[in-house]
């Protein structure tokens, strides 16, 4: 007779819970989106009075969204946000100001970088996260539509014509990576 393996079964030692896993989540996704608001608040601050401001301001409020359904499940789980909210609020502006001022190319190349961080960490999000987390799958499947139509708009606007555009986006998204680890625990 064989018998199917669950989740719990497994785990081994040291693996997070699963509650452990959505804490991550929520932890994570939040601080992500915080910092996304602040990428384009500094961009905003650079490019604001240019023909870029409705697209800038276009993807800032979607990421507002985002970031008001993340507060709201940091309230209803219980979650400890990030204790690193602070650095990402002076980062994100610092990241979206310093590329914009390499013109909207490098603006719009900062925002594919991290879009395609954010896609691959949404779509591993989506992968462990158990079926028990539906409502909390839907929003990550949601927002991960919207950040690919971010990095498509980016494309769209000259991203790959900014200026060193490989080191760029190499650079912007292992810092996205390591955001991402440190947000998770800390």
């Amino acid at each position: 007779m064989t018998t199917s393996r669950t989740t719990a079964d497994t785990r081994l030692p040291g693996d997070p819970t699963p509650r452990e896993v959505v804490e991550r989540a929520i932890r994570v996704d939040h601080a992500g989106e915080y910092g996304a608001k602040r990428i384009y608040e500094g961009q905003l601050a650079v490019l604001g009075r240019t023909k870029w401001r409705p697209t800038l301001e276009h993807m800032k409020e979607q990421e507002q969204v985002h970031l008001d359904t993340f507060t709201r499940l940091v309230g209803e789980r219980r979650v400890r946000p990030t204790a690193l909210l602070p650095i990402w609020h002076v980062a994100g502006f610092a990241l979206g100001a310093a590329t914009a001022l390499l013109g909207h190319r490098g603006a719009m190349a900062c925002t594919v970088a991290v879009e395609e961080a954010i896609d691959e960490h949404y779509r591993a999000q989506e992968e462990v996260l158990g079926e028990d987390e539906a409502e909390l799958k839907a929003h990550i499947e949601k927002f991960r539509a919207e950040e690919l139509e971010h990095r498509d708009i980016g494309l769209e606007n000259e991203a790959e014509l900014a200026p060193a555009y490989r080191l760029l986006s190499a650079a912007i998204k292992a810092g996205c990576k390591v955001a991402i680890r440190l947000s998770e625990r800390v």
